[in-house]
C-alpha cells in the first residue's frame, strides 16, 4: 500500500470508529429511556422503514402491548408516549445498520480497485464478522425482556457493550497502524516497560466498561447515590448476601458498583503515576501530548460519573458517561500506538 492508499483507507476506518461512538451514545440514551424493548421483530432489511401512518403505528403499538414490559410497567402508555421510546431504538438499529454499510461498501471497493495490503484483508473481514455478531447480540439481548421479566438479561447487554467496545478497538488500532507504521521494535528498556504499563492500564478501562455494564443492567447506579462512601460504608454489608458468594460479583447492586467504583478509583491513582513516567521518558511529542489528554479525559470521566450517581443517572449524564468512557479507551490506544513507535520516529 502507497502512502495515499493507507490514509485513505486509515479515514474511512476512523469514519467507521465515529459511528461506532454515536450508536454507543444513542444505545446509552436508549438504555436510559427505557426504550429498548419497544421494537418487538427484528428486521435487518424491512425494518429500516418505520410506521408510516396511523394503521401502521397501531399495528406496532399492538404488538409492544403483547409485552411484559407493556403489561406490567407500561399498560397506561399511550400511543404518543409510545412513538418517543420507539424513537430511540430506531435511531439505534439505523444506526447500526448504517455502520455496516458504511463499512462494507468502502471495504469493497478498496479490495476490488486493489488498495489493500493482503495482510489487511483478514483483519478487516474479522471486524465486519464481529460488525455482524454485534447485530446478533443485540436481538438475544431484547429478547431477553420479551418473555417474562420486562428488563433485559444484564450478562447479554454487558456481553452486547463489551462487542461494541471490542469492534471500536480493532478499528482504531488498524487505522492508526495505517498511519503510524511500526517499521521496527522499540529497544529502550525504559519504554518497554511504559508498554507493559499502557496494556494493564487498558486491561483496567477494560474492566471498568465490563463493570459498568452490570451497573447498567441491574441499574445499580440507582442504589447508594452518595460519594465517597457507599450509604456510610466502603464496602456495604450487604455485599455477599446471595448465595453462592459468586454471584454477588454480577447480581448484587453493592458489590457491582464497589467493584466499579474501585476501578475508577485505580484510575484515579494510576494515570497521574502514568502521566509523570511518560513526562520523563524518551518518547515522541505525540506521546506527551496522548498521556496529557488522557489525564484531562479520565478525570473529567471521573466527575461526571460522580455527578451522575449524585443526580441518580439522569439521561444525558449516564450518556455522557458511557461515551466518555469510549474517549478514555480511544486516547489510551493512541497512547499505546505512540510507545510502541520507534524512538527515531519521534522526530518526525
Amino acid at each position: 500500500m502507497n502512502t495515499v492508499a493507507r490514509r485513505h483507507v486509515a479515514v474511512w476506518l476512523l469514519v467507521c470508529s465515529a459511528t461506532v461512538f454515536a450508536i454507543l451514545v444513542v444505545g446509552g440514551v436508549t438504555r436510559l429511556t427505557h426504550s429498548g424493548l419497544s421494537i418487538v421483530e427484528w428486521q435487518p432489511l424491512v425494518g429500516v422503514i418505520p410506521p408510516l401512518d396511523q394503521m401502521e403505528w397501531e399495528a406496532t403499538f399492538e404488538k409492544y402491548k403483547q409485552t411484559p414490559e407493556y403489561r406490567q410497567v407500561n399498560h397506561r402508555m399511550t400511543l404518543d408516549e409510545f412513538k418517543g421510546i420507539f424513537f430511540w431504538e430506531y435511531v439505534h438499529r439505523v444506526l447500526g445498520r448504517l455502520v455496516g454499510v458504511v463499512f462494507f461498501v468502502p471495504f469493497l471497493y478498496f479490495w476490488l480497485r486493489g488498495k489493500l495490503d493482503p495482510a489487511l484483508v483478514p483483519k478487516l473481514v474479522g471486524i465486519f464478522v464481529l460488525g455482524g455478531l454485534q447485530g446478533a447480540m443485540g436481538w438475544y439481548m431484547v429478547k431477553s425482556g420479551l418473555v417474562d421479566d420486562p428488563r433485559v438479561s444484564h450478562y447479554r447487554l454487558t456481553a452486547h457493550l463489551s462487542l461494541a467496545f471490542l469492534i471500536f478497538i480493532a478499528m482504531f488500532w488498524v487505522a492508526l497502524d495505517l498511519l503510524s507504521p511500526r517499521r521496527a521494535a522499540v529497544h529502550d528498556a525504559a519504554v518497554r516497560r511504559l508498554q507493559r504499563a499502557g496494556f494493564w492500564l487498558t486491561v483496567l478501562v477494560g474492566y471498568m466498561v465490563v463493570s459498568g455494564g452490570f451497573v447498567a443492567g441491574i441499574r445499580a447506579g440507582r442504589a447508594y447515590n452518595t460519594f465517597p462512601l457507599m450509604n456510610g460504608h466502603v464496602l456495604p454489608p450487604e455485599s455477599f448476601i446471595i448465595d453462592p458468594w459468586y454471584l454477588n460479583f454480577f447480581n448484587n447492586m453493592a458489590l457491582v458498583q464497589f467493584d466499579h467504583r474501585l476501578g475508577a478509583w485505580l484510575l484515579a491513582f494510576l494515570v497521574p503515576w502514568f502521566w509523570w513516567k511518560i513526562r520523563l521518558a524518551a518518547v515522541s511529542n505525540a506521546a506527551r501530548l496522548a498521556v496529557t489528554l488522557l489525564l484531562l479525559a479520565v478525570f473529567a470521566q471521573i466527575i461526571l460519573g460522580i455527578a451522575t450517581l449524585l443526580l441518580m443517572v439522569p439521561v444525558a449524564l449516564g450518556a455522557a458517561h458511557q461515551g466518555g468512557a469510549m474517549v478514555v479507551l480511544a486516547l489510551l490506544l493512541w497512547l499505546n500506538h505512540e510507545l510502541r513507535v520507534p524512538q527515531y520516529a519521534a522526530a518526525r
